[in-house]
């Protein structure tokens, strides 16, 4: 019997022992896959916190844009709205849950923005208790401590921007643009260069193929250059799967093409790309306007006389006769329920003065503008010196031939007719932005090209996009 029970200890030490080795071996391989899939875990984690680190990051850049958008390069302004000021730039940290950005706008020249996003490597990590029961500025401060820590991911991206002027292209449409007459032209000048200019004036001899015409819309016959002869020195911009009809007497080219007798469309001066947005006119002023009255300068009477400071017209401003409105000082005129000069009325912007026209109001329709009988006769010579801002309710305007239309003009609500006068070299000239444009007769159309390096800048677009 003795035998046999030192056999059976002998077996059970062993079995003990094969036991003891499966489980050893079991934990190991337990260990292993739970370091494996804690560094799986871990590396799935660390690329959630990287790939969202730039969309942190993009949010600052979206923030700097608007910000630079709302207040443009004016300091004062600019160190507002959580916003500060340290070597001349403007700084800002914005906790966004368990993230942060921190955004640096440099405005030296033309405005570099630099963008941070920090994610946390914590899933879940938040400080909202901590953020409740402090100020802002100790929280950001603790905030921008922690995201230089290890627990953190960080990514920095570099935006170079530059302004943009709204008149940047001639003729500018929402909706559509329809030359319906004869001999139309559109070309452009330099009003500040005198190879291109004649003391700031077009001159037909040294006209430029920058005459450009554009519509957002994606409509077929986006732009008509059908009827007619309709000469377009320059481009001819749709939005996406827009169409033009050029018909066979119509052109759209350089100068070059135009001189050798081409029809149709030269390669390369037509897009379909045009991709704008057409923001309201904001009301000019609340108060502190004046009426406008009838006064007499220099011995001559004039129906109204606008000097400096702002004026407002409750009622339709329509005249019957061949009234004058003189602008002998830098005037902005609101006139909320129209304008209509009538078959012989002017306005007349004197040497040095400027006017800014605007009209209709921010609701309802059907306010009207008839720049009609003699026109605004702008003697600056300058389109700046005459800006006209049409509100949402100004859904229809006039500009005729009769005399010589010098402005930038921005009524994205109206549809404009423009009809010729006869032989006149000069019908509009400057720049102008509605809902939609149809040409009649006999007109010409010159774009001033100084007014896409002028004010009023429809904002900040980005010219370069890198991380650092």
């Amino acid at each position: 019997m003795k035998p046999r029970t030192a056999l059976a200890r002998s077996e059970r030490g062993n079995t003990y022992l094969t036991v003891l080795w499966i489980l050893l071996l079991s934990g190991m391989v337990l260990a292993a896959y739970l370091t494996l899939v804690g560094s799986q875990n871990s590396n799935t984690m660390r690329s959630q916190a990287w790939n969202r680190a730039i969309a942190v990051s993009e949010a600052g850049i979206e923030d700097a844009m608007a910000h630079l958008h709302r207040n443009g390069l004016t300091n004062g302004a600019m160190f507002t709205d959580g916003w500060w000021e340290t070597d001349g730039k403007a700084h800002k940290v914005r906790l966004l849950d368990d993230a942060i950005y921190d955004v640096v706008i440099d405005f030296s020249k033309d405005p570099v923005v630099y963008s941070r996003g920090h994610v946390p490597l914590i899933q879940n990590f938040q400080l909202s208790a901590f953020n409740r029961g402090t100020s802002p500025i100790m929280a950001d401060l603790f905030y921008w401590w922690w995201s230089s820590s290890r627990y953190y991911v960080n990514r920095t991206l570099k935006v170079e921007t530059k302004s943009q002027g709204m008149f940047t292209k001639g003729l500018v449409a929402r909706d559509y643009i329809d030359l319906n007459g004869n001999n139309i032209r559109t070309d452009s000048f330099d009003s500040i260069d005198p190879s291109h200019s004649t003391n700031g004036l077009y001159y037909f001899p040294w006209a430029k193929d920058n005459g450009d015409i554009a519509t957002v819309s994606g409509l077929t016959n986006s732009v008509n250059v059908d009827a007619g002869n309709a000469d377009i020195y320059g481009r001819v911009a749709t939005g996406p799967r827009g169409r033009v009809s050029v018909g066979p007497n119509g052109s759209i080219g350089s100068k070059n093409w135009h001189d050798q007798g081409n029809s149709g469309i030269e390669p390369g001066y037509f897009r379909d790309d045009m991709n704008v947005s057409f923001p309201p006119v904001p009301v000019p002023f609340s108060s502190g306007s004046f009426t406008p009255a009838a006064g007499a300068v220099n011995g001559t009477n004039y129906a109204l006389v606008l000097g400096d400071g702002k004026y407002l017209s409750s009622g339709n401003v329509k005249f019957t006769g061949a009234d004058t409105v003189l602008i002998n000082g830098k005037a902005t005129w609101w006139c909320q329920n129209g304008i209509d000069l009538g078959g012989k009325g002017a306005i007349v912007i004197a040497p040095g003065a400027s006017l800014r026209l605007f009209v209709g109001k921010n609701s309802g329709s059907g306010t009207d503008a008839s720049l009609t009988g003699n026109g605004v006769m702008n003697c600056t010579g300058n389109a700046t010196n005459f800006s006209y801002f049409g509100l949402t309710s100004n859904t229809s305007m006039k500009m005729s031939g009769n005399s010589a239309i010098v402005a930038a003009i921005y009524a994205p609500s109206a549809s404009v007719a423009m009809n010729g006068g006869g032989n006149n070299i000069v019908d509009f000239s400057g720049a102008g932005i509605f809902a939609n444009i149809v040409m009649n007769g006999h007109y010409n159309f010159h774009y001033d090209e100084n007014l896409g390096r002028l004010a009023p800048l429809r904002g900040y677009v980005i010219t370069a996009w890198s991380e650092l």
